[in-house]
């Protein structure tokens, strides 16, 4: 059988036996010959097809997406990202400078050594800073990472202000907000704390100046007592302008003086300035050592209070249950705002924790984030907080706690 083509199209020859009859010295005797093409047809190939417009379309923009994203990789952006960070349970260890593990919180004549729960307090980590920011890729994939938040760099790092100072200014409030933690835990367990508002910083073109001294031991504003910088604050705001008298005391003497505060706008609002930096110290009659390294801020107050209360009381106010929570606070125990609340959330989930304690005045960045597995109490005092612990505690009625959704 002998196949050959033609230029339409294949066909078949199929010879008669005189063509299959083997020939003398033939050295294909006995074998039938098979032919694919004929050698005088030429194969031209099918012409190539034009792209379509739509893959043309596609194929472009593809590249110019490459050759963008490039770009971007080295175009500094004005964004950093948060994320969580560490957790630490109060109730535990930290390392100290050298690296070895010591109680986070330790007090004399500890209460509370055998708890099996944990109070865990929450930080959130920055990444990039005005020396280095995070890429635009980095910046997307954060984008659709619900743990994480892509905000401006002028949130986290104000114009003007280094990595360096902004480092030392997180430490400054951290050791305020132990001490804070540390008046408030001892005044809600009955003890007597005094208080000492002083002048740190005085503003030489401020209304103060040549008027008080740094170390002058501030005693009233208008005849309301300087229990704290915001009763201090507060008085002066009410006079709106007119002239305030400041009781204070130095080097052992009272004496008054009257001060006009001076006027200037901030976010829009006007306020009335002293000029001066005022610093807050307590005569604590417990000594409350807190051992926490590589931690700014003031976030942590909250839940360094409870700590204090749990170790300096008997029995175990966790009930054996894990407890995270966030949240400043003063030495009258009032409970305040804190920044990255949502990175918080995760890392409280991510750690364990089934259950958070949140500042009050941060429930309208919780409400419709909170990650399953983990239930939201809202608080805006430390007894507030110590009233969730107990009621977990003891297995009470958790419906009946204020949370974010349902209000205090």
């Amino acid at each position: 059988m002998v196949l050959y083509a033609s230029r339409r199209f294949p066909r078949i020859y199929r010879p008669g036996p005189a063509a299959l009859t083997p020939r003398a010295n033939d050295p294909g005797q006995g074998l039938s010959f098979v032919s694919l093409f004929d050698e005088n047809v030429r194969l031209e190939p099918a012409p190539r097809q034009p792209w379509r417009r739509g893959t043309v379309i596609g194929v472009w923009s593809l590249t110019v997406a490459v050759i963008v994203l490039f770009v971007l990789t080295f175009v500094p952006s004005a964004y950093v990202i948060q994320q969580p960070g560490p957790v630490y349970n109060t109730l535990g260890t930290s390392p100290n400078a050298d690296g070895e593990q010591v109680p986070l919180i330790t007090v004399p004549n500890e209460q509370d050594d055998t708890t099996t729960g944990q109070l865990d307090l929450l930080t959130v980590q920055v990444s990039g800073n005005r020396e280095r920011t995070p890429s635009w890729i980095e910046l997307a994939m954060a984008w659709f990472d619900r743990s994480r938040a892509v905000v401006p760099i002028d949130r986290i790092f104000p114009a003007g202000q280094t990595t360096e100072q902004r480092t030392s200014e997180n430490a400054a409030l951290m050791s305020d907000s132990q001490l804070e933690a540390s008046a408030a835990a001892l005044r809600q367990l009955g003890y007597d704390v005094p208080a000492e508002i002083a002048v740190g910083t005085i503003d030489d073109q401020g209304a103060a100046a040549g008027l008080l001294q740094q170390g002058d031991v501030l005693l009233s504003v208008d005849g309301a007592p300087a229990s704290n910088v915001d009763a201090v604050r507060s008085s002066v705001q009410k006079a709106a302008g007119a002239p305030v008298t400041v009781a204070y005391q130095r080097d052992g003497a009272d004496a008054t003086v009257q001060i006009t505060p001076q006027q200037t706008t901030v976010n829009g609002q006007q306020q009335y300035l002293l000029g001066v930096g005022l610093m807050q110290s307590f005569d604590l009659p417990v000594d409350v050592k807190i051992q926490l390294n590589d931690v700014g801020g003031p976030s942590a107050g909250m839940m360094f209070a409870l700590g204090i209360i749990d170790k300096m009381s008997p029995g175990d106010l966790t009930g054996g249950q894990h407890i995270a929570g966030t949240g400043t606070i003063d030495a009258d125990g009032n409970v305040g705002p804190i920044g990255g609340i949502r990175q918080k959330l995760y890392g409280a989930l991510d750690a364990g924790a089934t259950y958070f304690l949140a500042p009050e005045s941060n429930c309208n960045e919780v409400v419709g984030h909170v990650p399953d597995g983990i239930r939201v109490f809202s608080t805006s005092t430390l007894d507030q907080s110590m009233t969730v612990l107990e009621t977990i505690r003891d297995k009470g009625d958790l419906d009946a706690l204020p949370t974010c959704g349902s209000g205090s």
